[in-house]
């Protein structure tokens, strides 16, 4: 058998955080501004101004935590503009995507209300690279402070009388580029600096989040965990999967074979990145106090033709949805440092779970898979042990199969598959071990689709959408599935 998963029913790793499920809204091209808020006027249904199909899509989906202003738009984002009756807000110009005008409708008050109506946790990026320890430091008060004071009025003033609870608060974003350009010494004593006056109010603690290093710079993460790493709660990675190079990304839809090889070959590269950096962090954090984030992560292609190029406007195909579950597959199996994970970005940017055009919307192939996967949310992750074929491409290999598992708190064990080939199907033993005899049932659901640039539509919006997996067989404590060629299938496993 060329495919070969064993897996340790009865041996845990550790628990699989919720928050590796998580997602980035900026204010960017159309996820804020159509995506999210349409206004209380609009003709699209919406509930204080925010669109009732997207809450109840994400609800589905059982979103944990949403990160916002940005993003690069985070450090040119300053706060009291968005505060107070909208008809007077600061408008200004979003210089990084676009040059549009934002005119501060969608603010903290608004960014807050969407986290309640979700039911998830907010994960607000301060600003450090123009901002002021003052600015920061004020806007965590005005969230969080339950008592006297001028930020805890004003908040009162602007209709919110009891604080928010706010876990997530990043100290900035890729301060190392468009967060200020930063030296990894500079940034290391800002943090401590800015850190200092993020306070924690009442009973609200406040989880600090570092600016980590983008991709491979290993020497970032070195100098500030060790600079850094006792103010910390975690700190961010951020790795965005590209075919090409930054200047010619490819298109999302438009691709050659080599090139969904090259792009899932590049998906798989982040198990190594978080290797290398967690072997940094342990030399400074060996009992893994500090969370590793990876808040932003994804493909990220040329714009959709016709598009404002600063809108990061792209479709989304099953080679995406094999982009997401390969990564989550790799989170869960790093789940003892990873402890969040942002893809971005939520709505119309980038690797969306959901397009919308006007009154319409549409849930991508990653969507499912997000769908799918929601199982693995605090689960513990499984023991597994695994020996698959290679994936031959031009004269190129990477493994064929990825895999993750887990046992969530009812006893169910779910077991996630991708099979990478574009040509091939994949045969797969898996054995369950620790199961004492128990007789076992098996059901399944699978992602898939005859053609590799197969993505929905707001003229064919399930074209590709998932389907009840029957191609298996059960013998015991053995499973033998079929996976399709370029599939994402979750297997559900009840013993008892």
């Amino acid at each position: 058998m060329a495919n070969r998963v064993t897996i340790n029913a009865d041996i845990a790793k550790g628990k699989i955080n919720r928050n590796i499920y998580g997602h980035f809204s900026e204010h960017l091209g159309r996820c804020i501004y159509e995506g999210i808020w349409v206004g209380e006027d609009s003709p699209i249904p919406n509930t204080n101004g925010i669109r009732n199909d997207v809450v109840d899509a994400l609800k589905k989906i059982k979103i944990p935590v949403l990160r916002w202003p940005g993003g690069c738009f985070a450090d040119e984002y300053h706060w009291k503009d968005g505060v107070g009756p909208r008809e007077e807000r600061k408008r200004m110009i979003n210089t990084h995507w676009g040059g549009v005008v934002e005119n501060n409708h969608f603010g903290t008050h608004e960014f807050l209300m969407l986290c309640e109506m979700l039911e998830c946790e907010p994960y607000i990026s301060g600003n450090v690279g123009s901002g002021t320890v003052q600015e920061m430091s004020e806007w965590v008060e005005y969230m969080t402070f339950d008592g006297v004071s001028p930020m805890a009025e004003w908040r009162q003033k602007n209709g919110r009388e009891k604080p928010w609870s706010v876990k997530y608060f990043g100290v900035g974003n890729e301060n190392w580029g468009c967060g200020g350009n930063m030296r990894p010494e500079y940034y290391a004593d800002l943090y401590r600096r800015f850190q200092t006056y993020v306070r924690n109010y009442g009973d609200n603690r406040i989880h600090k989040i570092a600016c980590g290093p983008n991709v491979d710079d290993y020497g970032w993460m070195e100098t500030v965990m060790r600079e850094a790493h006792r103010f910390m709660d975690s700190i961010s990675l951020h790795y965005y999967t590209i075919p090409g190079d930054w200047s010619n990304k490819g298109s999302s839809t438009d691709f050659t074979d080599n090139e969904w090889f090259g792009t899932l070959k590049k998906a798989l590269w982040m198990d190594e990145l978080i290797s290398k950096h967690s072997t940094i962090m342990d030399k400074y954090d060996p009992n893994k106090r500090v969370g590793l984030i990876v808040d932003e992560w994804g493909t990220w292609f040329d714009a959709e033709p016709g598009t404002n190029p600063g809108f990061l406007y792209q479709q989304n195909t099953i080679r995406d949805a094999l982009v997401a579950g390969i990564t989550l597959n790799i989170f869960h199996q790093h789940c003892d440092r990873v402890q969040m994970a942002n893809i971005a970005q939520v709505i119309n940017v980038l690797q969306s779970v959901i397009l919308t055009e006007g009154e319409k919307m549409i849930l991508t192939p990653t969507y499912h898979v997000f769908d799918m996967y929601k199982v693995h949310q605090d689960a513990e992750l499984l023991s597994t042990d695994w020996v698959v074929a290679d994936y031959e491409h031009d004269g190129n290999r990477i493994p064929q199969v990825s895999v993750s598992a887990s046992k969530d708190s009812e006893g169910r064990i779910h077991i996630s598959l991708c099979n990478l080939s574009h040509e091939s199907g994949a045969d797969v033993q898996i054995d369950l071990r620790g199961l004492a005899g128990q007789k076992t049932t098996v059901t399944g659901t699978e992602l898939s689709s005859q053609a590799t640039n197969a993505h929905n539509t707001f003229e064919r919006p399930d074209a590709v959408s998932p389907s009840e997996f029957k191609a298996f067989s059960l013998e015991g404590s053995s499973i033998r599935a079929q996976l399709s060629p370029m599939s994402v299938t979750v297997l559900e496993v009840i013993a008892g």
